[in-house]
């Protein structure tokens, strides 16, 4: 996807997201602390925002920054584990401690449901053989 669509597309997203929450561009832009004027070139797909700049849309939409992203670009669907460590690291809202206990805590996860799909196919596989 080009760069250009894929702006364009995010301000599309974005405007959507906005309509739904029915909100103004002058009650978003307040809420997510940025300017009318900047706001608007987003929605147009003219301005391409920073990841803290989204986060902080998403944060006013009430929607997950990631999705926000994955539709800008900064994460790719489906990233690996080290990606998502890149974008916590990246975060410059969060402090060097605040960093290591997010990716221990998503590393965390990931183990707990990959064995949690494990346990299920075993029990599945003892199922059927019985």
């Amino acid at each position: 996807m080009s760069h250009g669509s894929r702006l364009e597309e995010l301000g599309t997203f974005i405007r959507e997201q906005r309509n739904s929450a029915r909100l103004s561009v002058r009650r978003l832009s307040e809420l997510a602390g940025i300017s009318n004027p900047y706001l608007s070139q987003i929605e147009r797909g003219l301005r391409h925002p920073s990841a803290e700049i989204l986060q902080q849309i998403a944060k006013a939409l009430r929607i997950s920054a990631e999705t926000l992203y994955l539709r800008a670009g900064i994460l790719e669907s489906q990233d690996s584990e080290l990606d998502l460590g890149r974008a916590i690291l990246a975060d410059s809202q969060l402090n060097d401690e605040q960093r290591s206990a997010l990716l221990q805590l998503y590393r965390l996860f990931l183990k707990q449901n990959t064995s949690s799909k494990d346990d299920v196919e075993t029990e599945l596989e003892a199922e059927i053989d019985l």
